[in-house]
C-alpha cells in the first residue's frame, strides 16, 4: 500500500500547527510540525517529506532565509504562509524558491487544495524531465555553480542572477536541446497552478538571455520555437 504524502508544517503558532496537522491527517495525509528553522533542519535530516508548509515570520531565521537555503539543497515543494498579504512579499517569496504563497488568515481547505495541486503537478512531469544532481554545469562560454548558485563567464566574472532566473536556467541546462513549452517551464520552475504571474515566463526568458549576452532579436543560445516554446541550443557538461 502506498504511504500517505508526508507534509512538514513549520510554524511557531502551536494552535495553527495542531489544527492543520489534524485536518491534513483527516484528509489522508501524514503531518509533522516544528516551530522554527533549527527544528525544520533536524526534521528534514531524520525523515522524508513530500512538501513543506513554511511560515514567513519565525523565531531565528525567517521563512525567506530558510527557503533560500533549502533551495541550495533540495527541490522539495514549499508553500509559504504569512500574516502579510503584500504582493511584494509574495513575489519575494517566489523569488526565494517557494512554489506557492498563502496569506493568513486562510482556510485549511484551501491549503489542502493547493498542496494536492502542487504534488500532482510535480509528479505529472515525465521521468526524462527530472533534473540530474550536478555541482557544476558548463555550457557555451558559461559555468553555473549549482552549489553557490553563481553564473560565471569565460573570463571568470560572476554574473548575479535572481532566484527565478536561476531556476529557469537550471531547467534549460537539465534538458538541453529539448523544446519545452510554457506549461512545462511553469511546472518545472514554479510547480503551482496557473495564475497572474505565469506570463512572467516570457519575461524571465528575456532577462535570462540578457544575462547570457544572447541577442533577443536573434538568440543563438535560448531559441524560440514558434508555436511550441523555447530550447537551449547548447551542449551541457556536468561535473559532480
Amino acid at each position: 500500500m502506498d504511504r500517505p504524502d508526508h507534509i512538514l508544517i513549520v510554524d511557531d503558532d502551536a494552535e495553527i500547527c495542531h489544527l492543520l496537522s489534524r485536518y491534513l491527517e483527516k484528509n489522508g495525509l501524514q503531518a509533522s510540525t516544528v516551530g522554527d528553522g533549527r527544528a525544520m533542519w533536524r526534521a528534514l535530516a531524520s525523515a522524508n517529506f513530500d512538501l513543506i508548509v513554511l511560515d514567513l515570520m519565525l523565531p531565528g531565521d525567517d521563512g525567506l532565509t530558510l527557503c533560500r537555503t533549502l533551495r541550495t539543497k533540495s527541490d522539495i515543494p514549499v508553500i509559504m504562509l504569512t500574516a502579510r498579504g503584500d504582493e511584494t512579499d509574495r513575489i519575494v517569496g517566489l523569488e526565494m524558491g517557494a512554489d506557492d504563497y498563502l496569506p493568513k488568515p486562510f482556510s485549511a481547505r484551501e491549503l489542502l487544495a493547493r498542496i494536492k495541486v502542487i504534488l500532482r503537478r510535480a509528479r505529472s512531469l515525465p521521468p526524462n524531465l527530472r533534473p540530474d544532481e550536478s555541482a557544476t554545469l558548463r555550457f557555451a562560454d558559461w559555468v553555473l555553480d549549482t552549489v553557490q548558485r553563481n553564473l560565471i563567464s569565460s573570463m571568470d566574472v560572476v554574473t548575479p542572477i535572481s532566484g527565478a532566473e536561476y531556476r529557469l536556467l537550471r531547467v534549460f541546462l537539465d534538458h538541453p536541446n529539448r523544446v519545452l513549452n510554457r506549461d512545462q517551464l511553469l511546472d518545472l520552475t514554479q510547480g503551482k497552478e496557473a495564475g497572474p504571474l505565469d506570463r512572467s515566463i516570457d519575461v524571465q526568458v528575456s532577462r535570462l538571455r540578457h544575462r547570457l549576452g544572447d541577442d533577443s532579436r536573434d538568440p543563438q543560445l535560448i531559441k524560440t520555437v514558434r508555436g511550441e516554446g523555447y530550447v537551449l541550443a547548447a551542449t551541457v557538461s556536468k561535473e559532480h
